[in-house]
């Protein structure tokens, strides 16, 4: 009677690779041989003799009619297996539903000729993507318009071809995906010394865009080169109200600005008048002289000048 023996989960997982590294794949590089193109013409022309020779052209003799037969059929088997590639242009080679790996180096190249049906071709080359303005909220819950544009290429063809259903479209739905969370993340504006903003901060925001769209890409084997914003602004709706508080803000920033540089000059000032011995003012007086030079400095407008021709306390 025998036993049937138990799994052990634990055990079959330690033996099973992991869903994500199944599904995974990872370009290699195809078998080929160098092609020079006088083999390439001279096979075309041998196969072409040897098809005229088959047919019986110019009465040719049985077996000179085999053999031509022969040649003429070995040329159709092979020629399918020559492939030209451009620069950063890529085959993919599929034999039978197996991956059998890619030919990527530029020029004339032999390959398995039963791969012909199922080759795949990828380019290399620099892309760009301009997303369309879209309407999100920002950190603080106000609707802007934002766009960007994305600069890729493809590095993994293997991964572009099997891992994604089409890597183009994955592009533009992984950006649109990346750029509306960037918007959700970061304020349009924030006066605060320090605070990350998309208007205020444009080196952080790009830097985060591009950290998050490569992540978000890297199962596609694509590489992502370049990130910018093209477009930020506050969406129609608001976009009047928010210039006012925008505005508003920045003046607002600004008198903090004047009226701490104003204090730091009015206090050097009296500073500089006690250690000349210029002139004595008691408490009263420094007051007017603080408010009156507050006053001056924090102003909107040049001030009118009043000159006092009496004594100091009339």
């Amino acid at each position: 009677m025998g036993v049937t023996p138990r799994n052990d989960p634990e055990q079959d997982a330690a033996v099973a690779p992991p869903r994500s590294a199944r599904l995974a794949h990872e370009q290699s590089r195809a078998q080929a041989v160098a092609c020079p193109a006088v083999i390439v013409v001279g096979g075309a022309i041998l196969g072409v003799v040897g098809l005229l020779v088959a047919l019986g052209v110019a009465g040719s003799a049985t077996a000179l009619r085999i053999v031509g037969g022969a040649v003429a059929l070995a040329v159709i088997l092979l020629g399918p297996g020559v492939v030209a590639l451009q620069p950063n242009e890529a085959r993919v080679l599929i034999l039978f539903g197996r991956y059998v790996g890619t030919l990527a180096e530029s020029g004339l190249w032999w390959v398995n000729p039963f791969t012909v049906l199922w080759r795949i071709r990828v380019s290399l080359r620099v892309r760009n993507f301009q997303s369309d303005r879209v309407k999100v909220n920002d950190a603080s819950g106000n609707p802007i318009d934002i766009a960007a544009v994305v600069v890729w290429r493809v590095i993994d063809t293997a991964k572009a071809v099997f891992d994604v259903e089409d890597f183009e479209a994955f592009v533009i739905v992984q950006s649109e995906t990346a750029l509306r969370h960037l918007a959700n993340t970061y304020p349009y504006d924030d006066y605060a010394p320090g605070a990350l903003s998309l208007r205020g901060t444009t080196d952080e925001v790009r830097d985060s865009l591009h950290s998050e769209l490569q992540s978000r890409l890297r199962t596609a084997g694509i590489e992502v080169l370049e990130t910018r914003l093209t477009h930020l602004a506050y969406a129609a709706e608001i976009a009047e109200v928010m210039l006012r508080r925008q505005q508003a803000e920045a003046i607002l920033a600004a008198r903090k600005t004047m009226v701490a540089g104003a204090v730091g000059l009015v206090q050097m000032a009296l500073a500089q008048l006690a250690h000349s011995d210029l002139v004595e003012l008691d408490t009263e007086r420094k007051a007017t002289m603080v408010a009156n030079l507050m006053v001056v400095l924090s102003g909107d407008h040049s001030p009118t000048p009043v000159i006092n021709t009496g004594s100091l306390y009339t």
